[in-house]
C-alpha cells in the first residue's frame, strides 16, 4: 500500500493536529522547536468503540489486514512521532535530534514492564527476540557448562537452530518434545527436564497455531530440577495477558513489530532481578550501559548491563513507546475480549469451506491456524479477491513419528485491534 501526498497529511493530521508541506518537507511543529514529543492524549472511559479504533490504523481501513501475527500495522500515533522525528532529524540543530532521549527510553521500560508484572530494572533493549535469547545463554555460559535444553517442537525456528549449533558445537544436549495434536503436554515437558538439564527454552504463544503453554507447570518442574525458564513471549505480549512472576518465567524476549504496533530492530528482553549478573552474566559491554561522570565510568543499575554494545534505532523506540501507551490505554482484556468473537466465528466456518482448524477452541490468543489441502488455490482466491496476501500463508513444520521434518500448507489468521466482522466477511467469501 502507498498513501499520496494527501492521505499521508490526512493520516498525520488525525495524529499531531496539523502539519503542512514545504519545500518536500514536512515543516517543523511546536513539539519540534521545544524538543518534545508529547502523547496525543487518548484518554478512554467506559468500553472502547472499536470502529473509532479503527480508524487508528490507515492500513486496516484500505484494504483486509489479518496478519498481525506477522507485522503489525501502524497507527496515526506511530505516524506522526516518526513524522516528527524525521523533522528533527532534518531541521533542528543541537541535540534535540536525541528524542528517544532518558526520559523517553525510561518511559518505555516502564511501560513494557508493567505490561508483564515486571520492574523497569528488569527490562533491557534489544535488536530483536532472538538477540535477546542469545544474550540470555551467553549469560548462562552454556556452551561451557554443558548438559542439556528441552524445547518443544512448537518453538521458533530460530530457536531451534541456536540450540542444534550448540548441540553441533559445544556437545549441549537438544531435546525436543513433540507436540501432540498441535498442541504441547506439561508432562511430556516435564519428562526431558531432568539434573542436567540448564534451560527449559520455550515460545509463551508459538508462532505455528498461537497455542498458550502452561507456563506455570512447566516453570515448578524445571525450577525443582535447577534449570532456568526461557520464553519467546513476542505472539503473546500485547494480545493477551502476561504475567512474569505468575507464569514463573525467568527470562524472555519480545521485538516490538509485531502485537506491540512498533517496528523492526527495537525489542524488549527480560531478566529476573535475582538472576542479573549471576545465573545470567553480563558478556558484552558498551556505553550504552553506563553513564560518564568526570572521565569514570559508572555502571548503570539492572537490566542496562546486557543491552548491545551500539545506539539501539532512536525512532523504533518512539514507535515501541507510542504502541506501548496505545496498548497501556486501552487494556490488553479489552484487546482479548474484541478479538474473540472473531477467532471463535473463524474456528466455527472456516471447517465448512475445507480448513482443519489446529488451534484449540479455548486458547487465549487472538492467533488461529487451519491446515489445507490446496495451498495454490487459496492464494489465488486471496490474490483475487484481495490483490495481496492478507493473512500469513505458511508450510507448518513439525517432526513426524521418526523425528523428520514434516511440511504442511496452513494459514495462520492474526486477529487485532482494527479487525471487524466486515473483515471476516470479506475473508470467508472470499474463500468461498
Amino acid at each position: 500500500m502507498t498513501l499520496s501526498r494527501r492521505e499521508l497529511m490526512k493520516v498525520v493530521g488525525a495524529g499531531c493536529g496539523a502539519a503542512a508541506l514545504a519545500g518536500g518537507f514536512l515543516e517543523p511543529s511546536a513539539a519540534e522547536a521545544a524538543g518534545v514529543l508529547p502523547s496525543v492524549p487518548r484518554t478512554r472511559t467506559g468500553d472502547p468503540d472499536f470502529a473509532a479504533i479503527r480508524q487508528d490504523f490507515p492500513r486496516a481501513a484500505r484494504k483486509v489486514w489479518l496478519a498481525a501475527a506477522e507485522s503489525h500495522p501502524f497507527s496515526v500515533h506511530a505516524i506522526r512521532v516518526m513524522n516528527e522525528y524525521a523533522q528533527q532529524r532534518a531541521v533542528s540543530i543541537g541535540g534535540s535530534q536525541h528524542a528517544f532521549n532518558a526520559e523517553a527510553q525510561a518511559e518505555t521500560k516502564l511501560l513494557f514492564a508493567n505490561l508483564i508484572n515486571a520492574t523497569p530494572d528488569e527490562v533491557a533493549f534489544v535488536q530483536s527476540t532472538t538477540d535477546g535469547e542469545n544474550v540470555v545463554i551467553a549469560g548462562m555460559d552454556l556452551a561451557r557448562r554443558g548438559g542439556n535444553v528441552v524445547i518443544d517442537d512448537l518453538h521458533f525456528t530460530a530457536s531451534r537452530w541456536i540450540y542444534e549449533a550448540l548441540q553441533r558445537d559445544a556437545g549441549v544436549e537438544l531435546r525436543i518434545v513433540r507436540q501432540k495434536h498441535w498442541t504441547v503436554d506439561p508432562a511430556d515437558m516435564a519428562k526431558a527436564i531432568d539434573t542436567d538439564t540448564r534451560l527449559v527454552s520455550v515460545a509463551l504463544a508459538n508462532n505455528i497455531n498461537g497455542f498458550l503453554h502452561d507456563m506455570r507447570a512447566i516453570a515448578d518442574v524445571a525450577h525443582a530440577h535447577g534449570a532456568l525458564v526461557y520464553a519467546d513471549i513476542i505472539q503473546a505480549v500485547g494480545n493477551t495477558p502476561v504475567d512474569m512472576k505468575a507464569m514463573g518465567i525467568d527470562c524472555a524476549a519480545c521485538t516490538a513489530y509485531k502485537w506491540l504496533m512498533g517496528d523492526f530492530g527495537f525489542a524488549f528482553l527480560y531478566v529476573r532481578g535475582e538472576l542479573q549478573g549471576t545465573a545470567v552474566k553480563q558478556t558484552r559491554y558498551g556505553l550504552m550501559q553506563v553513564d560518564q561522570r568526570d572521565g569514570a565510568f559508572e555502571q548503570k543499575p539492572g537490566a542496562t548491563m546486557y543491552e548491545g554494545t551500539s545506539s539501539f534505532s532512536y525512532v523504533g523506540g518512539l514507535v515501541a513507546r507510542e504502541g506501548l501507551r496505545y496498548l497501556t490505554d486501552l487494556g490488553v482484556d479489552r484487546i482479548r475480549a474484541h478479538a474473540k468473537p472473531l477467532t471463535d466465528r473463524l474456528q466455527r466456518e472456516m471447517p465448512a469451506l475445507g480448513f482443519t482448524p489446529i488451534t484449540p477452541m479455548d486458547n487465549p490468543s487472538p492467533i488461529v491456524s487451519f491446515l489445507t489441502n490446496d495451498q495454490p488455490g487459496t492464494d489465488a482466491k486471496l490474490m483475487k479477491a484481495f490483490g495481496e496476501h492478507v493473512v500469513t500463508s505458511r508450510v507448518f513444520r513439525v517432526l513426524d513419528e521418526q523425528g523428520q521434518s514434516q511440511a504442511h500448507p496452513g494459514l495462520r489468521i492474526g486477529i487485532s485491534v482494527y479487525n471487524d466482522d466486515n473483515d471476516i466477511d470479506r475473508f470467508l467469501e472470499a474463500l468461498a
